[in-house]
């Protein structure tokens, strides 16, 4: 009997070579889960509890000294937990120390030289950080040699020169001679250094841009996270800036730290009568770290990512 050879068939699928198992190491790099993000230990935690609780005592003891009289709280051991006599203490540093006014000037001072100060240091840190042009490391090193300056050595030429223009006793005296800082333009510098990349301005170029429609265009946007950190940090420190507005400035006219000195202006000071007015300067502070901090940190963190 003989055995006829079977037909083969052309138009079969052509067998594809089985996949190669994964090595270990791949599959220990892709294993489920390997991009989650780890929890901090009990000792993480403890050590952050320990800080904040630092953080916040100043604060509170603040309150609880405001919140008593002065005989109380010159006892020993002072007192630990709030008086009853928090509102009439503030209400009593107000009037006493005009903090009204004192506010609305604080107000005035502090938000203009920010605004200002962000502004001026980042146009000049965009020109140190990415702009060409003849003598630029010798004006930046004259720029960080002014931090080097200890600010109370210009105090008489500045006062007689803000005595020659008729500012004297005014806002202006305190709001001009502060309206950009070494210290914001070296922050600027560094940060566009970093986060704004060549190509972007030399694109602005190609389109035809010139510096400022860059500058407004290209470098706003990217550097609006640095920004809102230096505003915050030039606000806080026009905010409790003492020496010059002192100098300059009487009590018909205050900002809050002059205006504080007049609750101890007594021959026995009234301790919880000057705690209630730290207490009242610091409130307005308080209050903007709540309402703009989430947007600070949130715009630093995007500024982060893009960098």
């Amino acid at each position: 009997m003989t055995t006829e050879s079977l037909p083969v068939r052309t138009d079969a699928p052509a067998r594809t070579p089985a996949p190669k198992p994964e090595s270990r190491r791949s599959l220990r790099v892709f294993r489920p889960g390997a991009g989650r993000q780890h929890h901090a230990g009990p000792l993480a935690y403890i050590l952050l509890g320990i800080v904040a609780l630092l953080s916040i005592f100043p604060l509170y003891w603040t309150m609880v000294a405001a919140s008593t009289d002065n005989t109380r709280v010159s006892q020993t051991p002072p007192p630990f937990l709030p008086g009853p006599n928090l509102f009439s203490n503030l209400a009593r540093a107000w009037d006493e120390a005009a903090m009204g006014k004192a506010m609305i000037n604080s107000t005035i001072v502090a938000g203009v030289i920010a605004l200002s100060t962000v502004m001026f240091a980042t146009l000049a840190g965009f020109a140190f950080a990415k702009l060409r042009f003849k003598g630029r490391n010798v004006l930046l090193m004259l720029v960080i040699g002014t931090m080097m300056v200890p600010p109370q050595l210009g105090v008489v030429p500045l006062f007689m020169m803000m005595s020659e223009l008729g500012w004297s006793q005014q806002l202006p005296a305190v709001i001009f001679p502060t309206l950009v800082s070494a210290v914001g333009v070296f922050f600027m510098r560094q940060y566009l250094s970093e986060a704004l990349p060549d190509e972007l301005v030399e694109a602005g170029r190609v389109d035809g841009a010139h510096s400022l429609r860059i500058f407004w265009s290209i470098v706003l946007p990217i550097a609006r996270p640095a920004m809102a950190v230096l505003f915050m940090i030039t606000f806080v420190h026009a905010w409790n800036d003492f020496f010059w507005p002192f100098v300059v400035l009487d009590m018909s006219n205050p900002t809050v730290p002059v205006a504080l000195t007049q609750l101890s202006a007594g021959y026995v000071r009234d301790q919880s009568l000057i705690m209630a007015g730290a207490l009242l300067g610091t409130l307005p502070l308080l209050v903007m770290f709540i309402v703009f901090g989430r947007q600070i940190v949130s715009g630093i963190m995007a500024g982060a990512v893009k960098g």
